[in-house]
Order: C-alpha cells, then sequence, then structure tokens
C-alpha cells in the first residue's frame, strides 16, 4: 500500500531526506535522482494530490505549507537533510516578505526537529551592491535567515540556470524564437555564468553527503562568464534562426519586463523581477565550489544543446 501524506513514520537504519519545492523546476527534476538513492525520501506539498502521479509509490507526500509554521513539524519529523527549494516570487504580493517569513518559518521548524543539515539553493549576486535587485537579494536574505537558525546550511548561489522549462532559459528561448527583430536594453551587456540543470541537480545531490564543519555558501557556475546578448545569439544559431539585435539605450528593466510579457508564457510579474536582476553581475566571485567539489560543469553551447533536445520531438 502507498504512504499516506500523514504516514511519516521512518525506519531508524533509513535516513530520511525532506525535499521542499518539489512541483517547482528544480525541485521537479531531483526528485527522480532522489528517488533513485538509499533514502526515505518525503516531499512537502500543499496539495499532495497533485504531486502523486510524479512520485513513486515509496516517496512520502506530506501535506504543508512553509508560511503556515505549525504544518512544518510532522513533515521534519526524523528528517536528516531538508533541501530548501522554495521561491514565492510567483503568486505573492510582497514576496520578499513572504519569503522571509517562509524561511523563517522553516528554520525554526528544522531547528526544532533536530534536522542535520539544510540545502538551499539561492543566487548569485554581489551582498555589496547597493543597487542588488530585490529578486536576488531576497534570495540572499533567504540563505542568512536559515544559517541563523543553528542548523549546518550549504547555500548553493546560482545565475541563470539553463535547462527546458526553467523560466529564465523559457525567457530567453522564447523571446528569441518570436522576435527576428528585437531592441536590447543595455541590461544584455551585464556579464554573467549561467549553468546547466544538469550540474545544479549534481551540486545539490553531492551536498547530502559532503563533509563539512559548519554552514558554507558555494557560488557555481559554468566555465564561462557570458553576456544575455551572447546567450541570445549562441541559441539563435544553435536553432539556425536569422536575429538582428539593435541597441538601445533607453528601454530601462521595468519596461523589459513588461515588454518581454508580450512575447514570452511569463506572467508579468515574475518577468519584471527578473528583468530587474539582469541588471546586476552575476558571476562566480570565490571559487571553492570548484577547488572543493569533483563537479566541472559543462559550457554555455553544450548545456543550450541539450535543453533544444529536450524540446525538440
Amino acid at each position: 500500500m502507498p504512504p499516506s501524506e500523514t504516514d511519516t513514520q521512518t525506519p531508524a537504519q533509513t535516513p530520511a531526506v525532506l525535499l521542499t519545492g518539489a512541483t517547482g523546476y528544480v525541485g521537479g527534476r531531483l526528485i527522480s535522482q532522489l528517488e533513485s538513492q538509499s533514502i526515505l525520501l518525503r516531499c512537502l506539498a500543499r496539495n499532495p494530490d497533485g504531486l502523486k502521479s510524479s512520485v513513486k509509490t515509496s516517496t512520502q507526500i506530506v501535506r504543508g505549507d512553509v508560511l503556515d509554521a505549525d504544518s512544518l513539524a510532522e513533515a521534519l519529523r526524523g528528517v536528516d537533510t531538508a533541501y530548501y527549494l522554495v521561491h514565492l516570487m510567483s503568486g505573492s504580493k510582497d514576496f520578499e516578505n513572504d519569503d522571509r517569513r517562509a524561511a523563517t518559518n522553516f528554520a525554526q521548524a528544522a531547528k526544532q526537529a533536530g534536522v542535520r543539515r539544510v540545502v538551499y539553493l539561492g543566487g548569485l549576486g554581489d551582498d555589496s551592491d547597493p543597487k542588488l535587485s530585490p529578486h536576488l537579494r531576497s534570495r540572499h536574505e533567504v540563505g542568512e535567515i536559515l544559517r541563523a537558525s543553528g542548523v549546518e546550511t550549504i547555500e548553493f548561489r546560482a545565475g541563470m540556470v539553463i535547462g527546458a522549462g526553467s523560466t529564465s532559459y523559457e525567457l530567453m528561448k522564447s523571446l528569441t524564437d518570436r522576435l527576428p527583430i528585437m531592441l536590447c536594453p543595455r541590461w544584455l551587456a551585464t556579464p554573467t555564468q549561467p549553468i546547466a540543470v544538469d550540474d545544479v541537480i549534481a551540486y545539490l545531490l553531492t551536498s547530502r553527503d559532503l563533509p563539512l564543519n559548519g554552514s558554507r555558501i558555494f557560488e557555481i557556475g559554468g566555465p564561462e562568464v557570458v553576456t544575455y546578448r551572447d546567450l541570445i545569439e549562441e541559441y539563435a544559431r544553435q536553432k539556425g534562426l536569422r536575429r538582428w539585435l539593435i541597441s538601445v539605450p533607453v528601454l530601462t528593466p521595468y519596461l523589459s519586463g513588461l515588454w518581454l510579457t508580450l512575447v514570452t508564457p511569463a506572467t508579468s510579474e515574475v518577468g519584471r523581477h527578473l528583468i530587474e536582476g539582469l541588471r546586476n553581475p552575476t558571476v562566480v566571485r570565490n571559487r571553492q565550489a570548484l577547488e572543493e567539489l569533483a563537479i566541472r560543469p559543462m559550457g554555455v553551447k553544450q548545456a543550450i544543446e541539450v535543453a533544444i533536445a529536450e524540446t525538440t520531438p
């Protein structure tokens, strides 16, 4: 009989791993990888019925919401490692406050439950930049809240994730697919260090058993620093598309976000917040991930090739 959403008894010899954000892009890809390991996987979901078709019968689904502190104790009971892949930018009128409250709830509940380690996926960006976008600032604040709980926390900071289904990749893809002539605002020249989704998953998987003494922040990215214009041009080249990019100085990130909603599937609010973040360089400034972890991320060309192949009939 498959486990019910409230059946969270965990055999003492089997480490329990909790995955939040299981219905999100990265979380959804991480599920199958975790299910192949010798662990008891548990997923937190506001709507368990909507997740059942995406997991094996051996995976537990527990009803809960990170904005509801009282709903977290059952999900975290007996958990060794918890993946925190929550971001409330979509569907929230005040995502910074909601992310802050959600992280505080989760951090406190994890501490009370005796969780050994929290693994969190955040965003790149310079903390000292006074013009850091609200989106990136919120990502960093969530990491700070998790670490302050006293639970050992591994925070991976990534820039654009290249992969079929990634919101930032789909924005770039849709823009390039639909517009033969593009007005290119100044932020298309911002340096960034994107990473393939398969490499993000590899980092998240290796973090569970990584020997550490205290919390850590690892900045992760592919081997190349490029611009968003470079990404558009590489995608167009691989798709055999002829695109004309015209540089203009007046298209602000806010107007760009509104403009993108005309040609992309992303919602206006999410698109605007993502575009606001493009004005900030998102490059790896600390190479500890490369020095201490065995993962060697693929380059931009290969990452885009894999993403295209995943969506080609």
